[in-house]
């Protein structure tokens, strides 16, 4: 249980079993941001810092129980969702935002690190129709911008054009997430009236999966 005084947080995402993304990143940042966190599993995957061997959804319905379980105990101020899986998961998470009110960041996760689906393509069109008008803040990396938009996403000029047309769409902050350009850290955030940069020294490493979770969760904690 959640002490009185302690924010509480609840993350509506995957399981990485080698703790580097997904759910375990969540409550690690959280934590680390004094914190609360709940989590909600939507998929089990097989996976570490190398790659994603195998990925199996929970069924909706199961889902969406453990959320309410949690909404219905805690006093959560904000939910953050990493990777859904499904049109019926993006579904049931915007339905259960209109019925609580809570605060919502959506970080659009589509692929792993590694290039393995982690939404079914058909299920796009429900993240932008139905989540992301949802959402107080939507986190996507440079692929799920490209995705989301149909441009290339590749520059600091393309990540703006992008940011701008979710918000057309969304109504959203957008934080560009530019973690796969060369050079320096550069991501960037559209507020609906102005463009903030925010740049920080790359530091590279092989074990880098989880990256844009932690992130989104830290703007989340």
């Amino acid at each position: 249980m959640a002490p009185a005084r302690i924010p509480v947080a609840l993350t509506v995402a995957g399981s990485d079993p080698s703790g580097g993304a997904g759910i375990q990143a969540d409550l690690k940042t959280f934590h680390q941001f004094g914190v609360y966190g709940a989590a909600a599993i939507t998929l089990v995957t097989v996976q570490n810092s190398t790659g994603v061997d195998r990925v199996r959804l929970l069924d909706a319905e199961l889902v969406e129980q453990q959320i309410r379980a949690v909404l219905e105990d805690l006093p959560v101020a904000v939910v953050k969702t990493g990777a859904l899986g499904s049109a019926a998961l993006v579904r049931v998470v915007a339905r259960l935002q209109r019925e609580y009110g809570f605060a919502l960041v959506v970080d659009p996760v589509l692929l792993s690190t590694h290039g393995r689906e982690l939404l079914a393509a058909s299920a796009v069109e429900a993240l932008l129709d139905d989540l992301l008008p949802a959402a107080l803040l939507v986190t996507p990396n440079l692929a799920e911008a490209a995705a989301l938009t149909g441009l290339r996403v590749d520059d600091l000029a393309t990540m703006a054009e992008a940011a701008r047309a979710i918000h057309r769409r969304a109504g959203a902050f957008v934080l560009v997430k530019g973690g796969h350009l060369a050079g320096d850290a550069l991501d960037l955030l559209w507020d609906g009236t102005q463009v903030q940069e925010f740049r920080a020294p790359r530091i590279d490493s092989r074990h880098t999966h989880g990256t844009g979770c932690t992130y989104s969760a830290a703007v989340t904690g």
